[in-house]
């Protein structure tokens, strides 16, 4: 799905935003709804309220007996951090440098993590799995990474199945230890706006049939499922901010 009069004025706001700190329009809106979603898909604990929240100023309102996991509140700020940098490289090819920053800002600082030696922005030291799929080796990552981000950067205009192709790929090789969901998911963003597409926002509630969906093409080679699922994707994050981004008066 594209809107060049959409996406144009999307990526003016977002930058536009975020350089002036301005919370309440879209950027505000696409930092809370992508932390959340994609925090929670991975299992996250905190509300939207209190992912707005977090965001809007640092602190989080607390229920009577309420009881919060200090790795989500980590993973919440270090993912607002992970999407501004999006932004701040969006002009940049996509490469192995901007995604182990990606996982720097959404990782440091989660003290879970550093007690059990995970690697912060570097790829993974340990054998991992996700599902039924067998992910790549510790020592085969950099050379499968490679390979998968040459031929993207070889396509002229990527397309959304190229999305899809690449989304998929990059989950099965599992490149680091944990947050390659969140790290791939904003891949997925950032890929779709840097090319003139609506961005591709996953939604918790649709997470049983986005699992599904990125199984398929895994498992089947498969994407036309996938496909369908980020076109739908798209018409609800552009159903949701389009009157954010473009003026009521507006041609």
């Amino acid at each position: 799905m594209q809107d060049k009069q959409y996406t144009d004025l999307l990526k003016k706001q977002l930058i536009y935003d975020m350089i002036n700190k301005k919370k309440s329009g879209v950027y505000g809106y696409m930092q809370r709804t992508i932390a959340y979603n994609s925090n929670r898909i991975e299992g996250s604990t905190l509300t939207e309220g209190q992912t707005a929240s977090l965001f809007e100023t640092g602190t989080l309102n607390a229920a009577k007996d309420s009881i919060y996991r200090s790795k989500d509140i980590e993973e919440m700020t270090g993912h607002f951090r992970m999407f501004n940098q999006t932004l701040e490289r969006l002009e940049e090819a996509l490469s192995e440098d901007i995604i182990k920053q990606m996982h720097y800002n959404l990782k440091v600082g989660v003290f879970e993590d550093m007690a059990n030696g995970y690697p912060c922005g570097e790829y993974k030291n340990r054998k991992n799995i996700v599902s039924d799929i067998i992910t790549t080796l510790p020592q085969d990552v950099p050379y499968e990474m490679n390979r998968l981000l040459e031929w993207y950067n070889s396509l002229k205009t990527p397309e959304l199945k190229d999305l899809a192709l690449f989304h998929a790929k990059y989950e099965m090789i599992h490149p680091f230890q944990d947050g390659n969901g969140r790290t791939g998911r904003m891949i997925l963003f950032r890929e779709s706006l840097k090319h003139d597409m609506i961005p591709v926002i996953i939604h918790d509630d649709d997470k049983v049939f986005y699992k599904l969906c990125l199984n398929k093409a895994q498992k089947q080679d498969d994407y036309n499922d996938l496909l369908s699922f980020f076109e739908k994707s798209q018409k609800r994050i552009y159903d949701e901010t389009r009157d954010m981004v473009i003026p009521y008066n507006a041609d």
